[in-house]
């Protein structure tokens, strides 16, 4: 004898065929793959790498902004590099919400959250890209930092929407493109020698963004603002006992990268409510690898 709920739905035609339509619609809803429109995606890249580009061709004067405080005196030089820098990262804000506004499901929210990590790879790949000599390296610089910019856009582009099926690879490839954004930004001030009221601004507010972002990924869209300021201070505290150290770049960035992701892990396990062991086991295992790495290097 066939089930009641069977007998149910055959006894209403109408119900069955809403109900059978409905999961058709869901299911090919849930198969669906958006991706940004290509011409907007290749006309954004383009115009950040052109402003790069261009940028080194501009011979300004650059100006120096002096202040004594009693004990300390600082010194910012201020370049067309810098002020470059700075606008790229707010024309790829716009650009990312110019692109990201034709995904379907744009309409029913904000696109804040999806500028963040677009605007700071364009300003972490600026550092390096000002650095290389016009050369066939130098050219390589630019793909590459083209390729990471395009990669975080489309990846941007899929998280939009929590049901695409792609949207757990697209927030694990976010996370570990953040932090090696970081890992960059950390080795290039570095290299570039800066004192330690440059650095430590730029570096806090890059770890600031990057865990922002990935605890408003792992959580679901939940902000977890204060627990991204705590990392940033923690980062902060590293940063400045580690300025006058005689730790090589690579060192440098790596001892910094591993407490960032590990506390961010952290935070994102016990908000999920895993169990002790589980929240722990992750971020202490990268913490002891990156920082053995970081060891064997310097």
């Amino acid at each position: 004898m066939p089930d009641l709920p069977i007998l149910r739905e055959l006894g209403n035609p109408v119900k069955s065929t809403w109900q059978l339509e409905n999961r058709r619609v869901k299911s090919q809803y849930m198969k669906q793959h958006h991706l940004p429109d290509p011409n907007r995606l290749s006309v954004l890249v383009a115009m950040i790498l052109l402003a790069y580009a261009l940028a080194r061709f501009i011979d300004l004067p650059g100006r120096e902004l002096a202040v004594q405080l009693p004990g300390v005196y600082f010194e910012i030089n201020l370049s067309i590099n810098t002020v470059v820098a700075f606008l790229v990262a707010g024309l790829t804000a716009t650009g990312a919400d110019w692109l990201l506004r034709q995904h379907p499901s744009a309409s029913q929210h904000s696109t804040f959250e999806h500028w963040l990590l677009p605007s700071l790879t364009s300003w972490v790949i600026g550092i390096p890209l000002f650095q290389l000599p016009l050369s066939p390296q130098g050219w390589l610089g630019f793909v590459i930092g083209g390729v990471l910019l395009t990669l975080v856009l489309i990846a941007e582009y899929i998280t939009i929407d929590p049901r695409d099926e792609r949207h757990p690879l697209a927030a694990a490839g976010l996370t570990a493109l953040s932090f090696a954004l970081f890992l960059s930004l950390a080795i290039s001030l570095r290299f570039a020698g800066l004192r330690l009221f440059l650095i430590l601004p730029a570096l806090t507010l890059g770890v600031s963004l990057v865990s922002l972002r990935t605890l408003h990924l792992r959580l679901q869209g939940r902000w977890a603002i204060v627990q991204a300021a705590t990392i940033a201070l923690t980062c902060a505290q590293l940063t400045a006992a580690l300025h006058y150290l005689p730790v090589s770049p690579i060192s440098y960035g790596l001892i910094l990268l591993g407490p960032s992701y590990a506390i961010t892990s952290l935070v994102s396990n016990l908000a999920e409510n895993k169990t002790f062991r589980q929240s722990f086991a992750e971020p202490l295992i990268v913490f002891i690898i990156v920082i053995g790495v970081a060891m064997l290097i310097n």
